[in-house]
């Protein structure tokens, strides 16, 4: 099975290599992606959209066998859902870790700061305790010491969906920070945060509690969990 690995801001493809090994020893082919405007720090990023993520990674959907599994983690959950929306039917599974799809008009957070026409990677002051659990200050000295600033568009641009089999597509939500039991309730509710989710046909929840980083606080774990969605029946 090919596996196209999607992450969330400010990372590039290598900050899923503690969780890669697993898979590629499991025989599957891993396609890490490093996303328009995160090549390096000195990257021009000022005119990257969500759009040029959700494009990049349907091009490499593009380029590989039939039958592919989308992971995204984060604001990588919207580039992959743009994908699942432009190619329903090449995608087998979508794994959002600690992350939903996000729905037509929605975007991932406008509420980031921008700074010189791009998003650093904020102090932790700015996470929630939530957020940062497991995430020790050797974890965080390493991750700040690899972060890209995160173009502004994938965090402001409003997604846009066309194609209504998405909801065909089978996912799979890795809940890190919030328990599945919550986000269940949510989608019970009508929760706005959810919606998208709700209206997916097939979806399975797996209880990964640690914080928004999973592939560096819990990669073993992480990858345990890729390889039950892609061992799933039907996939």
């Amino acid at each position: 099975m090919d596996i196209v690995m999607v992450p969330g801001f400010w990372l590039d493809g290598s900050s899923w290599a503690e969780v890669t090994p697993p898979l590629v020893a499991a025989g599957h082919r891993v396609h890490p992606v490093t996303l328009p405007g995160l090549e390096s720090a000195g990257a021009d990023r000022s005119s990257i959209s969500l759009r040029d993520h959700v494009d990049a990674v349907t091009a490499l959907v593009d380029s590989l066998r039939v039958g592919v599994v989308l992971v995204g983690h984060s604001g990588g959950g919207a580039t992959i859902h743009g994908v699942v929306d432009a190619r329903p039917d090449r995608v087998r599974r979508a794994v959002y870790v600690d992350c939903g799809p996000t729905g037509d008009g929605d975007c991932v957070n406008d509420e980031l700061p921008v700074i010189g026409g791009e998003i650093p990677l904020p102090p932790w002051s700015s996470f929630d305790v939530a957020d940062l659990a497991d995430l020790d200050e050797v974890l965080r000295a390493e991750f700040r010491a690899r972060a890209i600033p995160e173009p502004r568009g994938p965090a402001h641009d409003a997604q846009v969906l066309h194609d209504a089999r998405r909801y065909d597509v089978p996912a799979t939500v890795v809940a890190c920070e919030f328990p599945s039991s919550l986000l269940r309730e949510w989608i019970a509710s009508g929760h706005a945060f959810t919606a998208e989710l709700g209206r997916i046909h097939d979806v399975e929840f797996v209880d990964l509690p640690t914080g928004h980083w999973p592939q560096f606080t819990r990669p073993t774990d992480l990858a345990d969990v890729i390889l039950h969605a892609v061992d799933r029946p039907g996939v």
